[in-house]
């Protein structure tokens, strides 16, 4: 491996992210810490948000290694999640507005494994309301804490596995494997509605992104050290 490779490596950090932090308070922390040891500017950019509710694998990349983003972008992602059956959110995660459903008969452990096979493969998914997607020009979030109408848009996906690792009603346990651009909070309430009962994600944390696992990550915590603030 030559220099050049090897910064370029040095460059790619590996976050696991904590609950409560966006993104892009996570890309400013770790551009203030670099920034200090460099006594210069660096540049910092990350490859693929989390939502603030979410954990795990956050990948940066620093100077010139930013311009490997759209590479990045476009690699499998793996996820774990708690979903929460029985009641839905306005944005499908704990930030929004939980209201409980009319629940008549609690989905049996064989009717949900049946429901959630059916999402594995290409399947259409609507681009939550609440999400970075740019309309017109600006966030969707951005219309939507406004209470502007907005319509989303739909974009095909592959969710390549889906399994269940435990089902206790009203929480359901899924561990997944899905291309680029899937939305998981999407995937929750649609395995809620198709079960009849509305659904909303209670956590999630990414473990995997391509090649790359949250077993080699570090915490922010550590990242920052001292300048954790």
């Amino acid at each position: 491996m030559n220099t050049q490779d090897s910064q370029q490596k040095q460059d790619i950090i590996l976050i696991d992210k904590p609950a409560g932090l966006s993104s892009f308070g996570v890309v400013a922390r770790v551009r203030r810490r670099l920034s200090m040891e460099a006594g210069k500017k660096v540049k910092v950019g990350h490859t693929g948000t989390l939502d603030p509710f979410a954990t795990g694998l956050l990948i940066l990349l620093a100077s010139k290694a930013t311009k490997l983003s759209n590479q990045f972008l476009k690699l499998d992602k793996w996820y774990e999640a708690t979903i929460c059956l029985g009641k839905t959110s306005t944005t499908g995660d704990p930030e929004g507005e939980i209201t409980d459903q009319h629940v008549e008969a609690i989905p049996t452990a064989e009717e949900v494994k049946t429901v959630v096979s059916k999402f594995v493969g290409k399947i259409t998914q609507t681009v939550p309301v609440f999400s970075a997607v740019k309309i017109n020009g600006q966030r969707a979030y951005q219309l939507a804490r406004r209470g502007e109408a907005v319509v989303m848009p739909t974009r095909q996906i592959e969710i390549y596995a889906i399994e269940i690792l435990s089902y206790n009603y009203p929480e359901l346990v899924i561990r997944t494997h899905v291309s680029s651009g899937t939305y998981i909070r999407t995937l929750g309430e649609d395995i809620g509605k198709a079960l009849g009962v509305g659904a909303y994600l209670t956590t999630l944390r990414r473990t995997q992104v391509g090649d790359y696992q949250i077993e080699n990550a570090v915490k922010l915590s550590d990242f920052m050290g001292e300048n954790n603030i």
